[in-house]
């Protein structure tokens, strides 16, 4: 026996559903009778999409006109359950993003409700809700769950569950009021930043290359960029060679950097840190370069190469090019 209802907080990537979202949705089909979606902006524009995933009704709040979603959402939310408009649900689910977070804990305070964060699971406990957390730096998880008696907010990290259609018909869609935000409703968006990127996105390629502090110098990084992108793949890196300038906090890969779960993962001069290991060891095929025969990274990996990554890399390089 399920949950009677769980909400997920939808999040667009423009015109397509993030995949979060698409995450969050998988997890709660499985988990709530009635899984329904809450959101900045026209629901309308992916009411199909969210749909396909198992999504009911979306619930919108329109245009924001450059206001912070966070602040927007979470007001809109907690004005249409306390008013009686809609019918709330047991569980509110948030992806661990910047507007995921800035909704969560702006909606924790409204509703005067607790926010288990960091949840990789979720699983039923008779009527509750239990997340499990990953602590020690991914070496355990914890089961966690809200004993406050009212509708608990998890926040989901990205690549928790496989997102995967169901087939559902278009979902309905219902407009959610903004009321008057008063002063935190006057902070807006003047400007946005894409970073620009010729490849898949790095939280969304099926071959990840991702290289560490054993690429010596910070100029041997373009060995993983020509090497990401003779495989179709996306570039990573290590948070050493992120913390030392060598790349953008973009490329991180680890607890603190993105979560990824590739088809093919190849780990070059990354000796392994559990930081690390937790941002990729749920990739399917993990292989790893390094020359230390005793790094931690070929614990987790499908396929070992004891070797330099100087010497190894162009070799691999030259014989893609030569295919």
């Amino acid at each position: 026996m399920g949950l009677d209802k769980i909400w997920v907080f939808g999040e667009a990537n423009g015109d397509a559903v993030a995949s979060i979202t698409l995450e969050m949705l998988v997890a709660a089909r499985e988990l709530a009778d009635t899984v329904e979606v809450f959101m900045a902006g026209d629901g309308d524009d992916y009411a199909e999409e969210l749909g396909e995933h198992g999504a009911e009704t979306v619930y919108s709040t329109g245009d924001l006109g450059g206001a912070l979603q966070g602040v927007a959402v979470a007001s809109a939310v907690a004005a249409a359950i306390g008013s009686g408009d809609v019918d709330g649900p047991d569980a509110f689910l948030i992806g661990t993003t910047q507007d995921g977070r800035d909704v969560a804990g702006r909606l924790a305070v409204k509703l005067d409700t607790p926010v288990i964060t960091n949840v990789v699971g979720l699983e039923l406990d008779g009527d509750q809700l239990v997340g499990s957390e990953p602590i020690f730096g991914g070496v355990t998880d914890v089961k966690v769950k809200n004993t406050s008696g009212k509708s608990g907010i998890f926040l989901v990290r990205p690549k928790s569950f496989e997102a995967v259609g169901m087939g559902g018909a278009e979902a309905d869609t219902e407009d959610l009021d903004v009321p008057d935000l008063g002063a935190a409703g006057a902070a807006r968006i003047t400007a946005t930043h894409a970073e620009e990127a010729d490849g898949p996105k790095l939280d969304e390629a099926a071959i990840v290359v991702s290289g560490g502090r054993g690429l010596g110098q910070a100029e041997a990084y373009e060995m993983i960029n020509t090497l990401a992108k003779s495989l179709g793949g996306a570039p990573g890196a290590s948070r050493a060679i992120v913390d030392s300038g060598w790349v953008p906090y973009s490329y991180q890969v680890g607890q603190t950097g993105k979560v990824v779960k590739p088809t093919v993962y190849l780990a070059c001069g990354i000796s392994g840190a559990t930081q690390h290991l937790v941002g990729m060891k749920g990739s399917k095929n993990i292989i790893a370069i390094n020359k230390d025969s005793e790094a931690p990274i070929f614990a987790v990996a499908d396929l070992g190469i004891i070797g330099d990554v100087h010497k190894v890399l162009p070799k691999l390089i030259e014989a893609l090019a030569n295919r």
